[in-house]
């Protein structure tokens, strides 16, 4: 009976020691939430889902990262806030969707004559890193990103700034103010508008990154594509996390997420260029014609949104914030990326 009460024992004890582990195993895994507005097809969220995948691999598994995309977890107008709030521990969003939240920050969305994804994405970031702006302290900052150049699409040749006079142009947010400056008629819509509204003449034409022939399928209901790069804007976008659960990491797995981080701002850099690729090559397919302004002419355009650049100094001087020395920045560092 001694025997068997301490067989029994036994059992229990290495029971109650590899339970132990087990639950300490199951401690160590992070699980952590990550919001996309992106619909899953989307260049963009699969790379979100490959950054997962990825950490997940060089951190033998400690962490796991779930994607939402399509905006199921928080909307994109919300996620940074509910990165914030805790609602979710990444998130991937645009910075223009909350105007006025971020204002040293809109300097990326200037037109600075932008020619790739590439070249923004990189600004984007070279600006963050110098400036490491007061308005992004309340999360840590994973890396920013930024489409390709915004240009101007319409259903009438352009070639000249005359040619825009009067012409309604479908656009949102800051692009607003270069259409106003082109001399053009802005007529403000979300993306998802805008197929019906060029196929129903209530929009002439729009401004957007060539993307957007193919993945909002605008390409259909426009039939050229100006390469006005003089005055071609970006969008900046953010991928952040939740400051608290940022600290709380261990250092080993911090380290590997800056190093992740780093790799993928060239990464999306460049998946922005190959949307624009694709975005080109069905253009074709529909017969659109794509012309570039002259060096001459794309001055001119470039000179007429210049004002919108001296605005944006002056509101950040009235707010206190190194706008002219951020302008000045990036102006100099897209330079350097275009030689």
């Amino acid at each position: 009976m001694r025997k068997g009460a301490l067989f029994v024992a036994m059992v229990l004890a290495l029971g109650l020691f590899f339970g132990g582990a087990q639950f300490d195993l199951q401690a160590q895994t992070i699980e952590l939430t990550y919001s996309n507005f992106f619909p899953a097809p989307h260049k963009n969220a699969q790379l979100s889902m490959e950054w997962a995948q990825e950490l997940e691999k060089r951190t033998n598994g400690r962490v796991k990262v779930t994607v939402f995309p399509g905006g199921t977890l928080t909307p994109a107008a919300q996620c940074y806030d509910g990165v914030v709030k805790g609602l979710s521990d990444l998130g991937m969003s645009v910075f223009g969707y909350t105007r006025g939240r971020f204002p040293l920050t809109e300097v990326i969305d200037l037109p600075l004559g932008y020619k790739s994804g590439y070249e923004a994405t990189m600004v984007a970031n070279l600006y963050y890193k110098k400036f490491q702006p007061k308005e992004l302290e309340d999360v840590k900052v994973m890396y920013l990103h930024a489409h390709g150049p915004g240009i101007l699409h319409t259903k009438k040749p352009v070639s000249k700034l005359e040619d825009l006079k009067g012409l309604k142009i479908a656009c949102h947010g800051l692009s607003a103010k270069i259409v106003e400056a082109l001399g053009a008629v802005p007529v403000a819509m979300p993306m998802p508008e805008r197929y019906d509204a060029l196929k129903k003449g209530v929009a002439e034409g729009g401004v957007f990154p060539v993307e957007a022939l193919k993945g909002w399928k605008l390409g259909e209901v426009v039939s050229n594509t100006i390469q006005n790069f003089g005055s071609a804007y970006t969008t900046g976008f953010f991928v952040v996390m939740n400051k608290e659960k940022w600290n709380k990491l261990p250092p080993d797995i911090q380290k590997i997420i800056e190093q992740l981080n780093e790799e993928w701002i060239v990464k999306t850099g460049n998946a922005w260029d190959e949307i624009d690729k694709e975005g080109y090559e069905f253009a074709k397919t529909q017969g659109v014609n794509v012309s570039q302004l002259t060096p001459e002419e794309d001055a001119r355009w470039a000179e007429k949104v210049k004002p919108i650049l001296d605005g944006y100094v002056k509101a950040m001087k009235e707010k206190g914030l190194p706008g002219e020395e951020a302008l000045k920045f990036c102006m100099e560092e897209l330079k350097k990326l275009q030689k």
